[in-house]
């Protein structure tokens, strides 16, 4: 069986498709369920599979197969069915700084929504201004980002001064640059906070375009960036009822070898085995990619003040906070979301959008 197939369009244009794919997405109702569009045919329903005619015109690609069955291709369909690419991230320029949206329009206006998802997807960043300052708040943004992402501990977090919290996050010190749950296989990859209230001296909010310091990293010393794509680095986050730990590189890229998760955790981070032979390699390339990161320019410091909601993509975005330095009021809400939930927000809305 040939692995391909040419296809020859009467226009002069031509195609190279998988044969075997080419029977697998076959869109007959007797291979696809038309209400639902999942398939029906399996593969591993052939013996053997081969062309045994094929017929290209301007309405489409017509296939007769070896087992009798018939296929027909709509060459609209074949041109439209490339991997769906997603949608383009944008490292920050020089003249970076968040978007801010309005709390009560995002919510209510879809084009407005639409304009404000769009801006999150490229630079992994949103602030909501005028939100209401009551506790769980969030819970109203699952109506543009989707279900809420449950973890351990709460399901949404309260962030305040506390002499018996289980996070640094609870005390008056800097919080340096890091994303949550680094203990988890798969860590949420979507994060609001919303301050409530924030009276308190100090306590600036600090984001980092992670994938940015990553890319120039990458170009700078591809030898100690691929370090931290393969050396598994522990991480745990616990309290007395919880226990969360994952053992996972700090890097991770997608099958086309683009950016897909930065774990960075300082404080979670736990002892490596000394006696491992690639824990002087990672200690050597951690230590110059974090140099790099704090004294990176893409980096933003601002205050959020009560009634502000900082979204980040936090696959992509390092969150921190600067020292607080009296004891102030502040208090400050979290809850997490998936990035697939708000892009499958985003097309919704197209979808309804006039």
């Amino acid at each position: 069986m040939p692995a391909n197939v040419r296809v020859n369009w009467p226009d002069g244009g031509s195609m190279m498709l998988p044969t075997l794919w080419l029977r697998d997405v076959c869109p007959c109702p007797d291979c696809r369920i038309e209400q639902t569009q999942e398939k029906r045919f399996h593969l591993a329903a052939l013996e053997s599979v081969s062309v045994a005619s094929l017929c290209a015109d301007a309405e489409g690609l017509k296939v007769t197969w070896s087992e009798g069955h018939n296929s027909v291709y709509p060459r609209s369909f074949l041109e439209a069915n490339h991997v769906r690419d997603q949608p383009k991230w944008r490292p920050w320029g020089d003249d970076y700084s968040p978007g801010y949206f309005d709390f009560t329009t995002f919510l209510s206006d879809r084009v407005y929504a639409i304009r404000a998802i769009e801006e999150f997807l490229e630079a992994g960043v949103l602030v909501l201004t005028n939100s209401p300052t009551e506790e769980l708040t969030l819970e109203r943004l699952a109506a543009r980002l989707g279900p809420i992402r449950e973890v351990l501990f709460d399901r949404i977090h309260n962030v305040k001064v506390d002499p018996k919290g289980y996070n640094v996050a609870h005390t008056s010190l800097p919080l340096p640059p890091h994303n949550d749950f680094a203990s988890y296989s798969w860590p949420p990859s979507v994060q609001a906070l919303h301050m409530l209230a924030n009276e308190a001296k100090g306590g600036r909010s600090t984001i980092y375009d992670g994938w940015a310091v990553l890319q120039a990293f990458r170009q700078e010393d591809p030898a100690a960036f691929d370090v931290l794509c393969r050396v598994a680095v522990p991480f745990r986050e616990f309290d007395d009822g919880n226990e969360t730990f994952a053992c996972e590189p700090i890097i991770r890229l997608n099958p086309n070898g683009e950016m897909g998760i930065f774990r960075y955790s300082n404080q979670l981070m736990q002892v490596m085995d000394p006696l491992n032979p690639d824990t002087a390699a990672f200690y050597d390339a951690y230590y110059k990619l974090s140099r790099r990161l704090i004294t990176s320019p893409f980096n933003r410091r601002f205050r959020l003040h009560g009634g502000e909601i900082l979204v980040v993509a936090s696959h992509r975005i390092l969150h921190g906070r600067e020292a607080i330095e009296d004891a102030g009021f502040r208090h400050l809400q979290d809850a997490y979301f998936e990035h697939d939930n708000v892009r499958n927000m985003l097309t919704v809305l197209e979808r309804t959008h006039d």
